[in-house]
């Protein structure tokens, strides 16, 4: 079985640990639709599901850091959308701004290394809940098993 096999077993159960996790969003130094953005390069793996006694659900953080450097544009348009236009502390840029820092040639690019390890971090930590949350309703041997085929 493919990883999506095991993993669409579980669509319950995350949406019950999104909702749960919430308060850690919220204690955190992302919002909520950055979290949204952070979540969509993160993807699942079981290390280890042959034996589900030391086997480990684990967030695959690889693909974050190219996501990054949006986390702040995402606070900015969600901003912009709630009707407070422009930031004032907002330096302009324009479009051929946009288009170089799209292309990875802007200047003030670049890569926030904390902001990446935090993001990192709470992923891992939402795994942690996640396996938490399979073990206690009994579906995580049952898991294991799927990610094994």
């Amino acid at each position: 079985m493919s990883d999506s096999d095991w993993s669409d077993r579980i669509v319950g159960e995350r949406m019950q640990v999104d909702q749960e996790f919430a308060e850690k969003v919220a204690a955190s130094n992302f919002s909520r639709q950055q979290w949204g953005l952070i979540m969509t390069a993160v993807e699942f793996e079981i290390e280890g599901p042959e034996d589900p006694e030391t086997a480990r659900l684990v967030a695959d953080t690889s693909k974050v850091e190219s996501i990054v450097p949006e986390l702040e544009n995402v606070d900015r348009a969600t901003g912009m959308a709630a009707g407070g236009g422009r930031p004032s502390d907002d330096s302009g840029g324009g479009l051929l701004d946009g288009v170089k820092d799209a292309l990875g040639l802007g200047g003030g690019g670049g890569v926030d290394r904390e902001q990446l390890a935090a993001a990192e971090e709470m992923a891992q930590m939402y795994a942690g809940d996640l396996q938490e949350k399979l073990e206690s309703r009994g579906k995580w041997d049952e898991v294991c098993v799927l990610a094994r085929e």
